[in-house]
């Protein structure tokens, strides 16, 4: 097995205090703004969410590393890109970050190196334990990683009172391609997580959906992984197309728009799968997080007020841990199949966001194929399918 890739100690960088700094690029425009940014040499992190093309681009990453020439940057590919309350597509936006208290740790691994998505989650846990750290951020390819298995390993290492959100890399509704961004490098089959430490960050996260469950309720009787194969002993692909009608013809993406919620036990809270791929040949539909064996399975459909009464939950569960406090950043994983079905809507649930949390923090993120967060704060961590979650930092 090849050595994880771990670049460099934890990098301090002096700051008056946390502050996050927000910066859109669009193919057209460029920076927005007059002429190209200056450069920033306090901040430490950078987020960064764009489209497979924008990252792709040799002029964007070179301006990038100018303009933060100091700064760690990590993030990926999107099925939408969130700058406060707008919503782009096929643009690259960055948010950096400074920070007077904390540190910042950086890991990437591909699956290859790891044996497997729980051996990625392994391996970047290892990777990055050390004394006081606090959260952990990670982005996955959102294709060839299976994010309930990255999400096992990941909790597996970390002691218990570290929390982990983050979310699986997308290509639009294209499912065609996805990177996750390590500095100057684009990866693939693989992820990066970042470790914030320091006993000064205060860190609250929540997560909700909004969809309507319908119809029977199956049982899983054969799958492996995330790959399904049979509800109560028949053939999953027929069963699900009677349940999508005219939409089985756009089939996979169509599946976007109806999702499958998981329950393991009587007293189990479900969990919500979108399907990512569907090979007629095999048999097989795949998706983007397990289909454990046993556990009852039910379609869903969308409502359009839930959804964005599950965003704006999200987000006031997220608030609960900073005390009142204001957020700096505001991180906001969406699914690329609420986008869908929100359609021009789809800004109400990013002013649902706005709204609770107030006017104070930056809010950055992108529309994902899948979402990493628990429930709420200090809740198991768990992959979600079709949520938004809320991730807000600060500093005491």
């Amino acid at each position: 097995m090849a050595p994880l890739t771990f670049h460099g100690a934890p990098v301090r960088h002096p700051f008056p205090s946390m502050q996050a700094r927000q910066s859109v690029w669009t193919p057209l425009g460029g920076w927005e703004g007059d002429g190209e940014p200056t450069p920033d040499a306090a901040a430490a992190l950078v987020l960064v969410f764009g489209s497979v093309t924008a990252l792709r681009s040799p002029t964007v990453s070179s301006s990038i590393q100018a303009r933060w020439p100091n700064a760690r940057v990590v993030g990926c590919s999107t099925a939408g890109e969130i700058a406060g309350v707008r919503l782009l597509d096929d643009s690259l936006v960055a948010t950096a970050l400074t920070f007077e208290h904390t540190q910042v740790r950086i890991a990437r691994a591909t699956l290859v190196e790891s044996g497997g998505s729980r051996g990625l989650g392994e391996a970047l846990a290892r990777a990055l334990l050390t004394e006081d750290l606090a959260h952990v951020l990670v982005f996955s390819d959102g294709l060839e990683v299976n994010g309930s298995a990255l999400v096992e390993g990941l909790t597996a290492v970390l002691p218990s009172g570290v929390g982990v959100t983050g979310g699986m890399a997308a290509d639009g509704a294209r499912f065609g391609e996805t990177v996750v961004v390590h500095d100057a490098a684009l990866v693939h089959g693989g992820a990066v997580a970042v470790g914030f430490v320091g006993r000064r960050l205060q860190v609250g996260y929540g997560s909700l959906g909004g969809w309507d469950p319908f119809g029977a309720e199956w049982e899983i009787t054969r799958a492996e992984g995330n790959v399904l194969y049979e509800l109560d002993g028949r053939s999953a692909i027929p069963l699900y197309e009677s349940y999508l009608g005219d939409h089985a013809r756009d089939l996979p993406s169509s599946g976007l728009l109806f999702p499958m919620a998981l329950r393991r036990g009587d007293d189990a809270r479900p969990v919500v799968r979108t399907l990512l791929a569907l090979d007629r040949e095999a048999g097989t539909m795949t998706f983007a997080g397990d289909m454990p064996m046993g556990a009852r399975a039910r379609f869903m459909k969308a409502n359009f007020d839930r959804l964005v009464d599950g965003a704006e939950g999200a987000a006031r569960t997220a608030t609960k841990s900073l005390g009142g406090a204001p957020a700096t950043v505001a991180l906001l994983i969406s699914c690329v199949g609420r986008k869908l079905v929100l359609q021009q809507r789809v800004e109400e649930e990013l002013d649902g966001v706005r709204d609770v949390l107030g006017a104070s923090p930056v809010l950055a993120g992108f529309y994902s194929y899948g979402e990493i967060a628990p429930w709420a704060t200090g809740g198991a961590c768990t992959l979600h399918n079709q949520t938004m979650t809320v991730t807000t930092l600060r500093e005491a």
